[in-house]
């Protein structure tokens, strides 16, 4: 049997994996839908943080893929629970669009005025809403002693017409202006995973992942005992992978998902 035989919690990534920008891959839907149907748990879990999960919940059900609610994770969401679990009573300055701020103020996190005077910690998310004031009010609050976070790593974001600068970006821009390294959840870190067991209540053992990307995705299992499953049907290429480092290397490589279901039934009916 296949090492994806066994897994009872399938996490996917969603852009690039289950789709890409509004093309959305069938064989993706038809596999989720099996698995659903054969009483596997299905995550949806994104680093970009642009959107919040009503946004994918919309998205999603749109595309075909029926989601329930609580199948849908962003990086956003680790984020909020990391602050009103250890950073009660913070105010936040936060980089992040209006959905992300409608999320923040709702889970009762107090956010700083415009000009993060008075902000405790700098969250910096994926900002399509980015203003040079924004971006030198962050940079000054951090140079105050602000805590510097940020939702998740990524640099670019894949579109149908190419990639756009990410999370990722922006917090270079603010660690060149202040010296400082932003503490970042989404993929690949603990806090992700720590979210992933608290929501679905699985052993990691237990888990796999879906994704098309070496830095995040698939360093998302391979650092926290996941089995990582990489899809060429986004980002990644085969000199990506043929140069990946040990850490970034999937445990299968697949050139998409309609190959996964394969793997995990044995058949591709």
């Amino acid at each position: 049997m296949s090492i994806l035989g066994n897994k009872k919690v399938f996490i996917f990534d969603m852009d690039g994996t289950i789709y890409l920008g509004s093309i959305v891959f069938d064989f993706a839907v038809k596999f989720i839908n099996r698995l659903r149907e054969n009483g596997r748990r299905v995550i949806f879990f994104t680093n970009n943080s642009s959107h919040n999960g009503e946004f994918y919940m919309e998205k999603l059900t749109r595309m075909g893929f029926s989601p329930a609610r609580d199948e849908i994770m962003t990086s956003g969401d680790v984020t909020i629970g990391y602050l009103k679990r250890y950073r009660q009573g913070k105010k936040v300055y936060l980089l992040g669009n209006s959905e992300l701020r409608a999320d923040f103020i709702a889970s009762g996190i107090e956010l700083a005025g415009d000009d993060g005077e008075d902000a405790d910690i700098v969250v910096a998310a994926f900002d399509t809403e980015l203003t040079y004031e924004k971006l030198t009010a962050a940079c000054r609050a951090i140079d105050r002693g602000a805590e510097f976070l940020s939702t998740h790593p990524d640099y670019r974001c894949p579109t149908e017409d190419g990639f756009i600068p990410d999370s990722g970006a922006i917090c270079a821009a603010i660690t060149a202006a202040t010296g400082k390294e932003p503490r970042y959840f989404g993929k690949p870190y603990e806090a992700t995973v720590n979210y992933v067991e608290e929501k679905t209540g699985a052993e990691r053992s237990d888990v796999c992942i879906f994704g098309d990307r070496l830095y995040t995705d698939i360093a998302f299992g391979i650092k926290h005992g996941i089995t990582a499953t990489l899809v060429m049907t986004g980002e990644t290429t085969e000199e990506d992978l043929a140069a990946a480092a040990p850490e970034h290397r999937p445990d299968v490589v697949l050139p998409s998902l309609k190959e996964a279901e394969i793997e995990v039934f044995g058949d591709n009916n």
